[in-house]
């Protein structure tokens, strides 16, 4: 594929939006408007070999409450493992003594660079001090078994994408 010119058409806080004028391997020409992200983490709190922690917050894009795993965007020249111990603390409030990478994942490569790199978490504990949640989360943390998690995910309660796919880590 060759880009043939981009334009910036918006800036936000967490993503940029291009309109690229590409040409694909088989030759044709096209316009393509390109969500640009830094990338994320999305976390597998295991307390224990048996339990996973999950998030339960507000999403305005869909208008309802959801429970999913713990994620969050790299902030500028973050490194993934560095955002993943980072966003344990602030979205559970707990440190983890372990944080192994099991998978880098592009949630929606047709028009998002995105890339979510999944981290199992290990070795929790609550620190001495709190880590400050972001102004627009309100997160509400609670430990399920596997076991749990593959019945909410069955009976459809547990709709967020991140979360059904990172189950399929957990064996």
């Amino acid at each position: 594929m060759a880009e043939l010119s981009s334009s910036l058409e918006y800036t936000g806080r967490v993503f940029t939006v291009t309109r690229d004028r590409v040409r694909l391997p088989h030759g044709v020409e096209t316009t393509m408007d390109i969500v640009r992200h830094r990338g994320s983490v999305v976390l597998i709190p295991m307390p224990d070999e048996a339990s996973v922690i999950l998030v339960r917050q507000y999403r305005h894009a869909i208008g309802q409450h959801v429970w999913e795993l713990p994620a969050g965007s790299l902030d500028p020249g973050e490194e993934a493992d560095v955002a993943a111990l980072r966003e344990c603390h602030e979205e559970i409030g707990q440190l983890a003594t372990s944080a192994v990478r099991i998978a880098s994942l592009y949630p929606s490569p047709g028009y998002t660079t995105e890339v979510m790199h999944f981290y199992k978490l290990t070795g929790l504990h609550v620190p001495e001090h709190t880590a400050e949640q972001d102004e627009d989360e309100h997160l509400e943390p609670r430990t399920f078994s596997v076991a749990e998690l593959r019945a909410l995910v069955a009976s459809g309660e547990i709709t967020d994408m991140k979360t059904v796919a990172a189950l399929q880590f957990l064996g």
